[in-house]
């Protein structure tokens, strides 16, 4: 990477959450500043988030990859400005063998993450497109691992994300404080086991792990 990277409050917010090698947070350090330059054209992430970005976006996101880690092969639906998709591509990108899979259908948005995906030298691709076209269609191996971040609710997560679930893969999503109306409403539907994480960030949220995801017979 070569620049020197200065454990300021922005790499301590990451440090204080998980053991983060040096080159991996260059990487983030990479990826946070092109977030910055690129927010005021794409709007990648919530103006009012900008000052906590290393906690509220990049410390949020590394729980993704650590719920499990020894996923290879990864699907982030809706990946937006990266969060979490780009970041689970910095955590492996020194792991050989894996991929990360990112889905968008905003052009502009998939330009971006191809641009951090290169500006990190993280292994990934991104998929421009809508995600059932892509999931429908998916003829890029197999997935261990879906992941999603304020997407959609957990029952159209589960639609989404049917293709890859079907074939064994595992899921996490992060969910905010109404979390369990959505595990209820979905619990109608589905069948799914399912692990509860207490977020490291924010005490009311969740990282919700799945695994033997199916439709309830009618």
């Amino acid at each position: 990477m070569g620049r020197p990277i200065v454990l300021n409050s922005s790499g301590q917010a990451v440090q204080n959450y998980g053991d983060v090698s040096r080159e991996t947070l260059e990487r983030l350090q990479i990826y946070v500043d092109l977030v910055l330059k690129w927010q005021p054209a794409q709007n990648l992430i919530a103006p009012s988030t900008i000052p906590d970005i290393w906690t509220r976006h990049v410390a949020d996101s590394l729980q993704t990859q650590w719920s499990y880690p020894e996923a290879k092969t990864w699907v982030d639906v809706g990946s937006g400005g990266g969060f979490p998709g780009v970041v689970t591509a910095i955590l492996l990108a020194e792991d050989p063998g894996t991929h990360v899979h990112m889905i968008e259908s905003n052009q502009r948005k998939a330009a971006f993450l191809r641009t951090a995906l290169r500006e990190t030298g993280s292994n990934g691709t991104v998929h421009a497109g809508r995600i059932e076209s892509v999931a429908k269609e998916w003829q890029h191996g197999p997935v261990d691992a879906v992941s999603a971040r304020a997407l959609a609710s957990l029952d159209l997560l589960f639609q989404l994300s049917e293709p890859f679930t079907a074939k064994g893969a595992k899921a996490v999503f992060h969910k905010g404080q109404d979390f369990q109306r959505e595990v209820n409403e979905a619990s109608a539907r589905w069948h799914f086991d399912m692990i509860e994480k207490i977020s490291l960030v924010d005490p009311e949220s969740r990282m919700l792990l799945f695994s033997n995801i199916c439709n309830r017979p009618e």
